[in-house]
């Protein structure tokens, strides 16, 4: 964790449970735990270019479709935000400020952008969590219009979603999936893409266990999350720490699970063990 971690960490908190959090300063600090070099000018720096690309956008285009057909012109065409598969294999392609300066990212962070330029413009829009791939959703249930960041703002047909899902769950489409995405929801699945990008690379467990460490500071969170970080505390080598929070992880589950917590418990003496 570098000097100014903790205040990053503070506001990220306050702003996870401030009565409407803001998606966009959630993502943004997210990138301060991953580039040190991120400060308040560059987070301004990053707000007002997503109210440029706002105000880029003609005014009040017309009903979902033309909101939707506005912003892939704007950020698909003109701007070229897109993705690639290439992206999935950088950690770059989950922090909001270098999505915004590198136009490239995963579906979810490109979805950010579209999210947060069409908000500023008074759109109608939303994010939608389809199963392994995030899109945006412009308009009430009756006549939504779905449109994939990733694919340039490609608008989809009701197929065309029916098709992604397939091809990343394995299942049909189900009307719940269409529904708009809780802001809290989005940061903690951005924050899954880290942990999983770090999963891969052992070697960068310290991104792992920030992503852990932020997940913790969202009201809502599984308990689980606390064992993976005694877990990889363990791992890192910090032995006495890694006890303590599996200990303190057995507490917690002991009264529904007290074979589970048996077992942390020995988890913990283990790891004490290695400190002789």
């Amino acid at each position: 964790m570098h000097a100014e971690s903790g205040e990053w960490r503070r506001r990220f908190a306050e702003e996870a449970r401030s009565e409407r959090p803001g998606l966009a300063p959630l993502c943004l600090l997210i990138g301060t735990e991953a580039d040190p070099s991120l400060d308040d000018a560059g987070i301004d720096a990053a707000e007002i270019e997503l109210d440029r690309l706002a105000g880029l956008l003609p005014f009040r285009p017309g009903g979902p479709r033309e909101w939707a057909t506005a912003m892939a012109e704007l950020l698909g065409e003109r701007c070229g935000f897109e993705g690639t598969p290439g992206d999935y294999q950088r950690l770059d392609s989950s922090l909001l400020h270098r999505v915004l300066r590198r136009r490239r990212g995963l579906p979810i962070l490109l979805s950010v952008v579209w999210m947060e330029v069409a908000r500023r413009a008074g759109a109608p829009v939303y994010g939608v969590a389809l199963p392994g791939h995030f899109v945006v959703g412009f308009g009430p249930k009756d006549d939504q219009i779905l449109a994939d960041p990733f694919d340039g703002g490609r608008l989809l047909t009701g197929a065309d979603a029916e098709l992604l899902v397939a091809g990343t769950a394995g299942t049909g489409i189900q009307p719940s999936m269409l529904t708009p995405a809780d802001p809290l929801n989005i940061v903690q699945r951005i924050l899954n893409n880290i942990r999983a990008w770090a999963a891969a690379r052992p070697e960068r467990s310290d991104v792992a266990l920030w992503a852990l460490e932020l997940s913790l500071l969202l009201p809502a969170h599984p308990a689980r999350l606390r064992y993976e970080r005694a877990q990889l505390l363990v791992q890192r080598g910090d032995f006495l720490g890694g006890a303590t929070e599996l200990d303190a992880y057995a507490d917690v589950v002991t009264t529904v699970e007290p074979t589970t917590a048996e077992r942390v418990r020995q988890q913990a003496r283990a790891a004490r063990a290695m400190l002789n």
